[in-house]
């Protein structure tokens, strides 16, 4: 547990200096493009995270969970197994992605180069999930932390200097905040990849198992498919999620201008502030992958339990005392974006929405380790069908508009929460109470 606590600890204080300059890059962002212009890259950034899921595979969470399962002589020829099927995939995505990408009316409103700075990123993704696995894998998370802290720290400093040195229409302002993305995700993918290929070259030396390519994509596209399944899902749900809010919106009476621009509000601001304590959800979650899928490899439940207890406890130690501060606070924390009532108000109804899926995102960890991805991507397709029926029924009332959206978000959130938790206290055998029930074995 002592390596639990230090790892947990060092991505903490990191994510939270990234936080901090991703809420700057955010403030930068805002002030730059404005409430419509936040809008349209809002909107766009479900389709840049859709493309991140695909590219990755999530190699990154069947690595981790395949290195925190197995000895060190096995872990160098399956990492190549995985560059080559990383590569394959890249090349299919290269050759599929303009094609599907020139066709698609999406893009219409955005300069024609994000287009090709979307598929750049393609190879960027696919390699350096590959290193990013590993090191989650055999917990060392100093180097996990410094390369998020890096992303955030180049791509506040990239835009700082270019936004401050020159002037653009809001179509040119949009395709540098994409460039700048893309490029702070290239040097992360250059840090890490270098470090693979020095680790891969120490492993070489030594004593490694072989296994055949098959194999060792069966045992990757095992954890990789249902979890990139989850994750896609996810990422289809939030490129609807803006269409659904504009349309919503639009049948309570709204004009498409204003209608993007609250969403904006929403997104850009309301979001932005609400999920800042989530990097340490997002730390929980990296540690939990490793360390519960090696504890229920080795039916240890009595260590599945305190690891429960644990992350609920300190989520609840965090997560509470920072919703009230951001509902109590909300105003000055809007006013650091641009001044507006409506992203005070919606950032206090969001409140609820902020605080169940602090729980969410280390639970997910918890059900990859235990093997229950299928059950998640289930809680998580039901929780969105409810969230965005109440969406649209009650954002389409002229008297509810935008509130009726957020209460709808609210009642996904506290759903999703609540399947999860059950599910992990039922898989390891104890009560909602985090006390033991039966001393089954865990299958």
């Amino acid at each position: 547990m002592k390596s639990f606590y230090k790892g947990t600890l060092i991505l903490i204080i990191a994510a939270f200096f990234g936080e901090c300059i991703e809420f700057l890059v955010n403030m930068i962002l805002a002030r730059e493009l404005h409430e419509e212009g936040m809008g349209l890259y809002m909107s766009l950034l479900p389709i840049f995270f859709l493309i991140y899921v695909i590219a990755s595979l999530e190699l990154h969470i069947s690595i981790s969970k395949f290195v925190a399962e197995n000895k060190r002589a096995m872990h160098y020829n399956l990492i190549v197994h995985a560059l080559k099927m990383a590569a394959v995939v890249v090349l299919i995505m290269c050759v599929v992605m303009p094609f599907i990408l020139s066709f698609s009316s999406i893009m219409d409103r955005y300069h024609p180069y994000i287009k090709w700075l979307l598929i750049t990123l393609i190879p960027i993704v696919a390699f350096s999930s590959i290193a990013r696995g590993y090191f989650m894998g055999v917990q060392q998370m100093g180097k996990i932390a410094f390369s998020n802290f890096l992303k955030d720290i180049i791509q506040f400093g990239l835009l700082f200097f270019i936004f401050n040195l020159f002037h653009f229409n809001q179509e040119k302002s949009l395709l540098m905040a994409f460039f700048v993305l893309i490029g702070s995700e290239f040097i992360v993918f250059l840090y890490l990849v270098n470090l693979l290929i020095l680790q891969m070259r120490i492993m070489a030396r030594g004593t490694n198992s072989r296994t055949t390519g098959k194999h060792a994509r069966q045992t990757l596209l095992a954890v990789s498919l249902p979890t990139m399944g989850l994750r896609i899902f996810h990422a289809i749900t939030n490129a609807i999620q803006p269409f659904l809010i504009h349309t919503a919106l639009l049948s309570a009476g709204f004009g498409a201008v204003v209608a993007t621009e609250h969403f904006g509000m929403l997104t850009g601001v309301a979001m932005t502030i609400g999920f800042f304590p989530a990097f340490i959800a997002h730390s929980l979650m990296i540690m939990l992958i490793p360390n519960v899928s090696n504890a229920h490899k080795n039916q240890d439940k009595e260590k599945l339990r305190v690891l429960l207890q644990k992350s609920m406890s300190f989520t609840v130690l965090y997560g509470v005392p920072a919703v009230f501060f951001i509902y109590f606070f909300a105003e000055p924390l809007t006013s650091l974006f641009f001044s507006s009532t409506s992203a005070t108000y919606y950032l206090k109804l969001l409140c609820p929405y902020f605080l169940f899926h602090f729980f969410v995102i280390p639970m997910q960890a918890y059900l990859i380790g235990l093997g229950l991805v299928k059950d998640a991507f289930i809680h998580t397709v039901w929780s969105h069908i409810v969230a965005f029926l109440m969406m649209y029924i009650l954002g389409s009332q002229a008297s509810l508009n935008m509130g009726g959206i957020i209460l709808g978000m609210n009642t996904g959130a506290v759903l999703l929460t609540f399947m999860h938790y059950v599910t992990i206290c039922k898989k390891i055998g104890i009560s909602i109470f985090l006390t033991k029930t039966r001393s089954l074995p865990i299958k």
